[in-house]
């Protein structure tokens, strides 16, 4: 009789969840994820248009650079096939860097084709204001084929929160800056 007393004693309750503790646990996450999913979603497309935009500017960068390094023309422009320049200021169809001794603007037999970025399939639009399908940096890293001293390019984000826009601006000098929206002339 007293086995009998100490296993019942010994034995202990069955651990787990309830059905109620369960339904709680899946409640709380759920009001979790209603709130957290707009802000993921708008951290995606600032991620999104920033490296839209950093790309573009890591190619000037280069370009520059190896205008310096090379002692001839570098020149990127816009181009939709990758071996062409297309003479359009919407950089967001794509662009391409070449050596252009000639400052021709155009992609000879002679020059070198260095990088091909292509187009973008997001609805991000990326257009040079004043009309600029082409920059060329002249063998001392200075910009040689702007119209006016300084061109602006905006990003406009093609899905809201239209917070995500960010301008860039390059001038004569080759100097560039990127803005967010609502810094300066970036609106």
């Amino acid at each position: 009789m007293n086995t009998h007393i100490q296993s019942s004693m010994g034995r202990s309750r069955g651990r787990g969840y309830t059905l109620v503790e369960a339904m709680v646990v899946v409640a709380l996450l759920g009001i979790l994820a209603a709130v957290a999913t707009p802000s993921f979603v708008s951290l995606m497309q600032r991620n999104r248009a920033a490296g839209e935009i950093n790309g573009l500017v890591g190619d000037l960068q280069f370009a520059r650079s190896e205008a310096i390094k090379r002692g001839l023309p570098v020149s990127l422009c816009t181009s939709s096939n990758g071996t062409s320049c297309q003479g359009t200021p919407n950089w967001h169809s794509g662009w391409i860097v070449f050596t252009d001794p000639g400052k021709s603007g155009t992609v000879d037999a002679t020059e070198a084709l260095l990088r091909v970025r292509p187009g973008w399939n997001n609805g991000d639009s990326l257009v040079a204001e004043p009309d600029v399908g082409m920059v060329t940096f002249g063998r001392d890293g200075f910009v040689v084929s702007l119209p006016s001293g300084t061109v602006m390019m905006p990003l406009r984000s093609a899905a809201a929160p239209t917070d995500t826009s960010r301008c860039l601006t390059l001038n004569r000098v080759g100097h560039h800056k990127v803005l967010p929206k609502g810094t300066g002339a970036c609106t």
